[in-house]
């Protein structure tokens, strides 16, 4: 297969490697950060550093008391930036979250009066919890970075991430996201419960005193902003992007879907893929890195058949089987074929290459 040559290579462009170096040392960083918070859950905080570097948002489900809040929390707090946190109740209103003009009496004008939605990082605590009305507020900032009071457009600022966490729909007083919201979330990821040895270090550390008490920023938006400026520069070669596009276009076709993944979430899926392939250190994405985040990226989106809800299929599993069907491009971004490598510790920063 003939190789294109990676962006790095031609004329104009940042030095990528040393770009590279400094993402793969920060998001050392804020990983160790976050797991000082989060025991036991590597996989969990790739996948949130992944959605941070691809410009996207994150979406954690899962049952109470696993660490849902305290993922979103740690990881605003390990950067330097404007957060806010916005507790969703079924009395939230649109206006709290993105704003509202009130009249001036002094000006006799309207004034805005910007929300918690204006901050780098927005959490969205139990965001199940309110309306659709009120879930919907948030449509506009997530995919156009804008918000619109009364036929005036704010920008919001950069970077911009929404880290929303929500009960299952099973657990009571919760309402289902709408697909479009859903679809607006770049990952979606589930936390689960520690093993034993994992909830007994957390037991050590963590029983006297809150983590995030003395959690302190590792780093700040002008850093995440160059990082983000990085993955942009991450080579995606034909081949891979084809690759992208048939795995999300074979969702569609699957009889146990109602509605399969959306063009916006191939668009998510590759972008997410650079993230993975820069935190592993490399300059191109290789087809192991969009199999690392297929699942996270994917599977929220999907709807189920009632058929394939009684036969308790899970989208998951519909997004591994489309993963062993569809043909695997023999070239990596460069011509090679490259494997992630675990460091010592157990961490997915490197990579091995090799024919």
């Amino acid at each position: 297969m003939t190789s294109s040559t990676p962006p790095a290579a031609q004329a104009g462009v940042p030095d990528q490697p040393s770009a590279l170096g400094r993402l793969h040392d920060t998001a050392q960083r804020i990983a160790a950060n976050v797991e000082h918070v989060l025991v036991g859950k590597p996989e969990v905080v790739r996948i949130a550093l992944v959605t941070l570097l691809a410009e996207g948002h994150l979406l954690v489900e899962d049952v109470p008391g696993v660490g849902k809040t305290s993922l979103a929390k740690a990881l605003a707090r390990s950067i330097d930036c404007t957060v806010s946190r916005v507790q969703f109740t079924p009395d939230l209103l649109p206006s709290d979250i993105t704003g509202v003009s009130i009249f001036n009496r002094n000006s006799s004008d309207f004034e805005f009066r910007p929300g918690p939605v204006f901050a780098n990082i927005v959490v969205g605590d139990e965001i199940n919890r309110a309306s659709p009305k009120t879930q919907s507020a948030l449509l506009e900032c997530m995919e156009e970075h804008q918000v619109t009071i009364d036929g005036q457009t704010y920008p919001l600022g950069s970077p911009f991430m929404v880290i929303a966490t929500q009960n299952p729909i099973e657990m009571e007083g919760t309402y289902a996201l709408p697909e479009a919201q859903r679809d607006r979330f770049t990952c979606r990821v589930s936390i689960g419960y520690p093993d034993p040895q994992a909830e007994l270090a957390m037991v050590d550390e963590h029983a006297g005193r809150d983590p995030l008490e003395d959690l302190q920023p590792v780093s700040d938006a002008e850093q995440v902003r160059q990082l983000v400026g990085a993955v942009r520069t991450v080579h995606l070669s034909p081949e891979i992007k084809r690759y992208a596009v048939e795995l999300v276009s074979a969702t569609r076709r699957l009889p146990e879907l109602r509605l399969g993944a959306s063009p916006r979430s191939t668009l998510h899926l590759v972008r997410a893929a650079r993230a993975q392939a820069a935190l592993a250190g490399r300059e191109f994405v290789v087809p192991d890195d969009v199999h690392a985040v297929a699942v996270p990226v994917l599977a929220h989106r999907l709807v189920l058949t009632a058929e394939a809800l009684a036969a308790r299929r899970s989208p998951a599993d519909l997004i591994r089987s489309v993963l062993q069907r569809v043909v695997i491009p023999h070239g990596g971004g460069n011509g090679q074929v490259s494997q992630p490598l675990a460091a010592p510790n157990g961490r997915w920063f490197g990579t091995r290459q090799g024919r």
